[in-house]
């Protein structure tokens, strides 16, 4: 009972010291593993909703929870920043001249931000659990970047639940999440699990312009636009590239979408995800205008660098197609000879549907 107490006394001034590090919701689970979500990935998979993204299979057996990854963990800690906007995220959707960039990848790199606070926080909870008496403390830190499915650790810890467009949905903070994970040798309480508020509501599927969902939490990453500006490396598929629109670096439109998202404070996003000013509003015409060097310097600290200069323009390019900007056919024609095919081809289609 002393270890309860000791244990109980310790999550809760994490709890404040998370806060204090810039995470909005904190939340503690059983390090084990879920059968039921092991199930659900392991027919996602099969059913080849993942595309090329080879590394959700190559991991699938580590993916099924803390306990196959790290048995020794006894506790997940979940936690997650906001980066809620302040703006509408689909107010330039009209405005061909412009392109459109995800909201979380309008500011700094998410991985490198919560990197660092959870690097921080990780030394805070060795040294207190040291003085607490509980002995040597090992942890092992996650921001999607290994095989962990942080959004149903999420869930089970009581941040939120996995809507129908199966990202977390939080009654306080909506969709704008940035989830982490600390696993720990220490066995914290654990919170409750999270139930799902979506009830009747559809407006997340409704809002995909690629029709990227098959049913109710159920998505096929071929289809939705976030993986094809992102993920896939090749030419983005003719059929779905009028639906792209101007949306150059993935999608909001699912998100946006979430009527739980009028509880969402812009005031409690972590300053680091303020949109660059760059980033915000940008202008095709100069986007389509760069080179790798050109490429490298804008979008240094953005998560949008790792995507390269290549892939970045191909989608520029199909924006510029989608736009009836005729101001774009000029810097379209500039890319048909451009040494990378895909742009090339990309860069032919535009100047194509601008009628060039």
């Amino acid at each position: 009972m002393v270890n309860d107490a000791v244990t109980g006394d310790l999550k809760q001034r994490f709890a404040a010291e998370a806060r204090r590090q810039g995470f909005v919701a904190v939340g503690f689970a059983p390090a084990v593993d879920d059968p039921v979500r092991t199930q659900r990935l392991t027919e996602w998979l099969e059913a080849g909703f993942h595309g090329e993204m080879a590394w959700m299979e190559d991991r699938a057996d580590v993916r099924r929870g803390p306990a196959s990854m790290w048995p020794e963990a006894r506790s997940v800690i979940a936690l997650a920043m906001s980066y809620a906007p302040s703006a509408d995220p689909l107010a330039l959707e009209s405005v061909g001249s412009r392109a459109r960039i995800s909201t979380y990848a309008q500011g700094a790199d998410y991985h490198d931000v919560m990197k660092k606070a959870l690097k921080r926080l990780a030394r805070w909870l060795v040294a207190e659990a040291e003085k607490a008496g509980l002995g040597e403390t090992a942890l092992k830190l996650f921001v999607d970047t290994a095989p962990v499915m942080e959004k149903p650790l999420a869930q089970n810890a009581g941040l939120g639940w996995q809507g129908k467009h199966t990202n977390l949905v939080s009654r306080t903070h909506g969709s704008w999440l940035f989830l982490g994970a600390i696993y720990s040798t220490i066995a914290f309480p654990a919170d409750t699990p999270q139930s799902d508020r979506c009830g009747s509501c559809d407006a997340c599927q409704r809002a995909c312009p690629t029709a990227a969902f098959p049913a109710p939490y159920r998505l096929d990453a071929r289809r939705c636009i976030s993986y094809l500006t992102i993920e896939l490396k090749g030419p983005i598929p003719h059929e779905l590239r009028k639906a792209l629109g101007n949306r150059i670096y993935g999608c909001d439109d699912c998100l946006a979408a979430c009527p739980w998202n009028k509880f969402a404070r812009s005031a409690a996003r972590n300053r680091a995800f303020l949109p660059r000013a760059e980033l915000a509003v940008p202008r095709l015409a100069e986007l389509l205008a760069l080179n790798d060097a050109g490429f490298r310097k804008l979008f240094s600290g953005s998560p949008i660098k790792r995507i390269g200069r290549d892939r970045f323009v191909r989608n520029c390019l199909v924006a510029a197609g989608n736009s009836g900007d005729p101001a774009l056919l000029g810097p379209a024609r500039a890319l048909r000879d451009d040494p990378d095919p895909v742009v090339a081809e990309a860069a032919q289609w535009a100047v194509a549907e601008l009628g060039g």
